[in-house]
């Protein structure tokens, strides 16, 4: 498992290594070159220091009375060197030399500065031609020298800084591990909880960068203790709704059993299939419910067209004993919707058999296509009650039931609808239609 302190301090160690190396380079350059301007500088001073002595004869050009010009930088010093100096004449001949020159001539130029190599070794050296004299003087630096004093400059850099990185590491390990130790807190906060301890972990001097972590992390405490308390809700509402059928039906059971009245034991018997239908009805709305909430998010929608769903749904729900009839509008063939189908199909199926169920006998439930602005929406509409405008925020609830409520209904028909179009990425509309009864809108999410 990757460890972040692992991550931040190899990424600092790495960086602070490059920034140095970096700067060690850009001192070993800059120290080179200045090296060699200064050190080139004073190879020009020698030459023309040379030259003029020269031209006051106060050094001669005599080959057989060395010119002495060693110049030491300090005395016994690990950086002493010499400048070594030649003269020749215009013609080639040696005519004096110091005691550290080479015996070759130290460069062909005959003004400036060039570099050359002698018997192995490289040079830089400076030429002044004095005419009037007719003399050259070569004035020459060997350039291992330079070398090793740029060199000791960057060993002098890289020493210290060997010695002061595991200093360093050690510094950038304790301030990372300094830096997380909020991190650490807030893990064995959570550790030390107990699993029904969901209440919101306190941010109280915590690092502004670990603030969205901890709101994160109360947000989604927040949404599952929300989770369970409805859990627990549709538990016992669930419980309630199936105690209160089963108690009936075992009350008009008794009933049917110690009565000697046909007519009283026949509406018994017609109550104890009422109330199975509701009970049939609400043990599948809630297995609907729990299949919807369990569906996986990445399922992926599919054209459907409503009018195939609908036709079968009509056929299937019609209440020819109350003669309700169901009827869908020709338009809705030639419509298609982007949706994932078994959810279109259960939220059809609830809207559709609550509204055969408000419907008064002989009413109709009206399944068209929704005209002007509203185009590409499909309305399911009946002739019964409506809903009181007060109520019209709440129906959707989990087992809410208004005034206006059906005998076999259990308040979760609305609920179901809105859940498996929000997860299909469409929305619940109602409306109470000016005639008389409920207009339900299936409309795509905003």
């Amino acid at each position: 498992m990757p460890s972040i302190s692992k991550r931040l301090f190899l990424i600092l160690i790495l960086t602070t290594g490059l920034v140095w190396l970096s700067a060690v380079l850009w001192i070993f350059l800059s120290t080179r070159a200045e090296v060699e301007r200064v050190l080139d500088a004073r190879l020009m001073e020698a030459g023309r220091m040379v030259a003029s002595l020269v031209s006051r004869q106060e050094i001669e050009a005599n080959p057989e009375r060395p010119v002495t010009t060693d110049v030491p930088l300090r005395e016994h010093s690990a950086y002493e060197r010499q400048i070594s100096c030649q003269i020749w004449s215009l013609q080639g001949t040696l005519l004096s030399r110091s005691d550290a020159a080479p015996d070759e001539k130290m460069s062909e130029q005959a003004d400036g500065i060039s570099d050359t190599v002698i018997n192995g070794e490289r040079w830089r050296v400076y030429a002044i031609t004095n005419p009037d004299l007719g003399v050259r003087i070569l004035v020459g630096d060997n350039l291992s020298m330079r070398d090793h004093l740029v060199n000791d400059v960057i060993r002098g850099l890289l020493l210290p800084a060997l010695l002061i990185l595991p200093v360093l590491a050690l510094l950038i390990w304790l301030s990372v591990r300094r830096g997380l130790e909020p991190l650490r807190k807030i893990a064995g906060d959570l550790e030390a909880r107990h699993a029904a301890d969901l209440s919101p972990i306190e941010d109280v001097e915590t690092a502004k960068e670990i603030v969205p972590v901890l709101q994160s992390l109360n947000g989604l405490f927040a949404r599952v203790a929300g989770l369970r308390e409805r859990e627990r809700n549709f538990t016992a509402f669930a419980a309630h709704e199936l105690r209160t059928p089963l108690a009936g039906l075992k009350t008009q059971a008794q009933v049917a059993l110690a009565s000697d009245d046909r007519t009283i034991r026949d509406q018994a018997l017609r109550q104890i299939v009422v109330g199975v239908d509701r009970t049939g009805r609400l043990v599948r709305q809630l297995l609907d419910m729990s299949a919807v909430e369990a569906l996986d998010q990445s399922e992926k929608r599919k054209v459907v067209r409503p009018s195939f769903v609908l036709r079968s749904l009509a056929t299937e729900l019609a209440d020819p004993v109350r003669q309700v009839t169901i009827e869908v509008a020709p338009e809705l063939d030639a419509m298609e919707l982007l949706i994932e189908p078994e959810l279109f199909t259960l939220a059809a199926r609830n809207l559709m058999e609550n509204a055969v169920n408000h419907s008064p006998p002989g009413g109709v439930v009206r399944c068209r296509v929704a005209d002007g602005s509203e185009a590409g929406q499909v309305i399911i509409e009946d002739d019964g009650p409506g809903i009181p405008d007060e109520e019209l925020p709440r129906v959707t609830e989990r087992f809410f039931r208004g005034r206006n409520k059906a005998p076999v209904g259990s308040g979760l028909g609305l609920a179901i609808v809105e859940l498996a179009l929000g997860r299909s990425g469409w929305r619940l509309q109602l409306q109470n239609r000016e005639t008389g009864g409920l207009r339900a809108v299936i409309a795509q999410a905003a």
